[in-house]
């Protein structure tokens, strides 16, 4: 009798839904068909369908709440009196003899396989109709943790049976044209994980924020991973690159970035709660929860249930504090990003927005407007305006009726795997999670514009800003034989635009890693014990409290930095540019001051190559390479070109390629080419002497002209002067590109000529020129015109 009534999740498999749920299913799945590979899941067992329809029967509710929902159906507005009246019915509902002997038997089983008497376990619901491809049930029933004996076990069961009627499950099944007396409950109990001793979280095997499929991101906190699915933490973020995963010489690691991990949930004693909130320590909220091992080993299994499945997923993990083991708890389809078209690109553009008021982690790629709505709780619903911007500490399911009239989302609390982050993807809504003070500067009524349009960060800005989207039609591009690459800055950013086209990376400006990200002049990292500004030394600890070696500090960043640029593309090539900062911007670095002269015309003075060997930069140009050298060679991104700015003469790159030497960085080993960037008029003079030097040139057309034509490209008096279609820049460009393939060398541009003058793109294609390098948003337009230019020369 009891098999009727009770499953062994070692027993179950993908097509058992109907028996047991979706997540349970899913979970038997896994223990039996993955086991092999590493992966753990927590033993247990789950109650049937039957077990479900057999406790309704007894207890006469089948027809009292067809009844209800009946009322429902005649006026919404009843919904939280129809719920709480269907839930009430199962808590002082009892279980048929059968049915409570089949559960705490199995209870009983469990815990002796285990070796352990009043085992803890989870209980978890699972609803027949939950975890499909096309309908996402996250976070509609309930869980109970920390559950143990034969009554609460009970009580746990019965609860999440009632949990199917939650309001949010019951206008969920409305909305989604579900049956709600045809969707079963079935509870899965697994011995409990003591993540309250370590930590928990999520991973998606897909990026949640652009579809980039190549991609594993896990979100970890301390305790319970209810902190990161309710989003009341803001997490660590760790991304992965799945495609060197199987290679064990790389650790492909291309983000890590610690969160603040205020509080923890832990199981307790004390109380009716079996769980309680406290607050971390500072060793806590400054150390990773996991380690790059466990990093990869996660990221191993997100792929492997990934390619079980065929499906991307969306993985619940957690890890005994007691073992130190890491298991999986939940795994299910995940339904935003694997079911968009992935034939048109959408693209949003700010073009005028007014002042920066709030920042946090943007969700999603979109931009939206409207006026603040403060909300405290979901039960305020009648406060909030249609298409408002909802600003809260954090959400819940019960959120969810107030998120669908909301124009955007803003929450102070979360990361990217919390349930505002979840529900914002599934509704198309652009949200700025993790805040912080959201609630604080923000005020009801005030106009706002949310802009996730700008990369892993997103932005409140003051007012109504202006902006404009752009659909573009992938399978439109036409293809041309000059190779359209992409300018990208932004590590974020860079992951945007995978679905372009594109040929590869023709400018990745380290500039901007170092400027917006790590902030610190690399030689203030070097000579810390030297530094005598007590401000900078401030800022300096604050930014590197995670790091025992502040240099190393410096080269993670950037190498994770550039890891995710040259991901984006891979296996395509990627330039990266060594960094080209003018003194006066160097200066304007945190520490910088310290270490850079003042210069009467930094354009044309120490800047680019002549850095590099200087024993004024030295040390600080060796942490770029360092950088460069884990890119490729630890996180295994060997399709990394590096490329040299600003070098006047043969001589001077014959030191810049002997410090690189020097740096682990040699010029043919390991597959590493090194250009050099064209913007002075002796690498033309000289094309053929650099051109046994370096393997290919890039064009940089801006500072190419101002050299050539003696005009300062930022006066605004000389502004008319300044053209990059001049005869004589012109006639410099077709002479490199003639030197250079006489040595089989091959020239790129990455300037914004080809952008803004049709004319100009033409022109290149005629002089034969290898590859232009556009911005992401002018690509189409420059792709379109190189194929004409090509139709003509034909």
């Amino acid at each position: 009798m009891a098999k009727q009534y009770v499953r062994w999740l070692e027993n179950l498999g993908s097509h058992d839904v109907p028996v047991v749920g979706g997540k349970n299913a899913s979970l038997g799945e896994m223990i039996q068909q993955l086991r092999a590979t590493g992966i753990r899941v927590p033993e247990g067992f789950a109650t049937t369908a039957q077990a479900y329809w057999e406790f309704l029967e007894s207890n006469h509710l089948n027809k009292k709440i067809a009844h209800q929902l009946e009322e429902l159906r005649k006026d919404r507005q009843e919904l939280s009196k129809v719920g709480k009246t269907i839930r009430g019915w199962f808590y002082e509902a009892d279980f048929p003899a059968p049915l409570a002997q089949a559960i705490t038997q199995a209870y009983h089983q469990l815990a002796d396989h285990i070796g352990r008497q009043n085992l803890d376990v989870a209980v978890r619901s699972s609803a027949t109709a939950e975890d499909l491809p096309e309908a996402s049930f996250a976070g509609q029933q309930e869980s109970f943790l920390n559950i143990s004996g034969e009554e609460n076990l009970l009580d746990a069961c019965r609860r999440c049976f009632a949990s199917l009627f939650t309001d949010r499950a019951i206008i969920y099944r409305e909305n989604h044209g579900f049956d709600h007396l045809k969707v079963a409950l079935s509870a899965g109990i697994q011995r409990m994980v003591r993540s309250d001793k370590a930590g928990a979280g999520v991973m998606f095997s897909i990026d949640t924020e652009t579809g980039f499929p190549d991609a594993v991101l896990i979100n970890a906190a301390w305790g319970l991973g209810e902190s990161v699915v309710q989003g009341i933490v803001d997490p660590d973020e760790y991304m992965v690159f799945k495609p060197l995963l199987k290679n064990p010489d790389y650790h492909p690691i291309i983000k890590k970035k610690i969160g603040e991990k205020a509080l923890k949930i832990v199981y307790t004693t004390e109380g009716k709660k079996p769980t309680q909130t406290l607050d971390t320590t500072k060793k806590e909220r400054l150390h990773p929860v996991l380690n790059d091992e466990e990093i990869l080993t996660l990221a191993r299994w997100a792929t492997t249930i990934e390619d079980h499945y065929d499906l991307p997923m969306d993985i619940e993990w957690a890890k005994d504090g007691m073992t130190h083991e890491l298991f999986i708890v939940q795994a299910r389809p995940e339904t935003v990003q694997s079911r968009k078209e992935t034939s048109l690109l959408q693209t949003y553009t700010l073009k005028q927005k007014g002042e920066q008021l709030l920042s946090g982690l943007s969700i999603g790629n979109a931009i939206a407007a409207g006026k603040v709505c403060k909300l405290h709780s979901a039960a305020e619903i009648d406060r909030f305006e249609d298409n408002g911007v909802l600003v809260t500490e954090m959400t819940d399911p019960d959120w969810v009726p107030i998120m669908k009239r909301a124009a955007a989302i803003v929450t102070n609390h979360g990361g990217r795997t919390s349930h505002a982050a979840i529900v914002s993807r599934e509704l198309g809504l652009p949200a700025v999670v993790g805040t912080g003070k959201g609630t604080e500067i923000l005020q009801g009524g005030q106009a706002i514009t949310v802009s996730c349009a700008e990369g892993d960060e997103g932005f409140i800005y003051e007012g109504i800003a202006d902006f404009e989207t752009q659909d573009i039609s992938l399978e439109d591009i036409p293809k041309t034989k000059t190779q359209v690459m992409l300018n990208l800055a932004h590590p974020a950013g860079a992951l945007r635009w995978w679905l372009l086209p594109s040929d590869g990376v023709g400018l990745a400006r380290m500039e901007f890693i170092i400027n917006n990200i790590i902030k610190i002049h690399p030689m203030a990292l070097v000579k810390w014990n030297e530094l005598e500004d007590p401000e900078a030394r401030q800022k300096i600890d604050e930014l590197t409290a995670t790091w025992e070696d502040k240099p190393q500090y410096f080269v993670d960043t950037l190498a994770q930095g550039v890891a995710r640029i040259a991901a984006s593309q891979y296996p395509k090539p990627v330039i990266v540019r060594m960094s080209d900062f003018k003194t006066n911007e160097y200066a304007a670095l945190i520490g910088g001051h310290a270490f850079e002269p003042k210069e009467p015309n930094p354009m044309l003075g120490w800047r680019g190559a002549s850095r590099y060997y200087s024993e004024d930069y030295r040390e600080g140009f060796a942490l770029e390479c360092q950088a460069i050298r884990k890119a490729r060679e630890e996180i295994g991104l060997d399709n990394i070109i590096i490329m040299i700015p600003f070098c006047r003469t043969p001589p001077e790159a014959d030191k810049v390629l002997e410090v690189l030497a020097e740096n682990g960085l040699t010029r043919g080993e390991s597959g590493l080419q090194v250009y050099v960037m064209c913007e002075i008029p002796s690498n033309i003079i000289l094309a053929r002497q650099f051109a046994d030097r370096f393997d290919g040139f890039s064009i940089g057309s801006n500072d190419l002209t101002q050299l050539i034509l003696g005009v300062d490209r930022d006066s605004n008096r000389l502004a008319p002067l300044f053209d990059e279609q001049d005869d004589a820049v012109k006639e410099m460009i077709t002479t490199v590109i003639r030197h250079a393939h006489e040595k089989q060398r091959k020239v790129g541009l990455c300037g914004q000529a080809p952008s803004d003058y049709p004319e100009f793109a033409h022109f290149l294609v005629q002089a034969n020129i290898d590859s232009i390098s556009v911005n992401p948003d002018s690509f189409v337009k420059v792709k379109e015109q190189i194929a004409a230019a090509e139709n003509e020369e034909r």
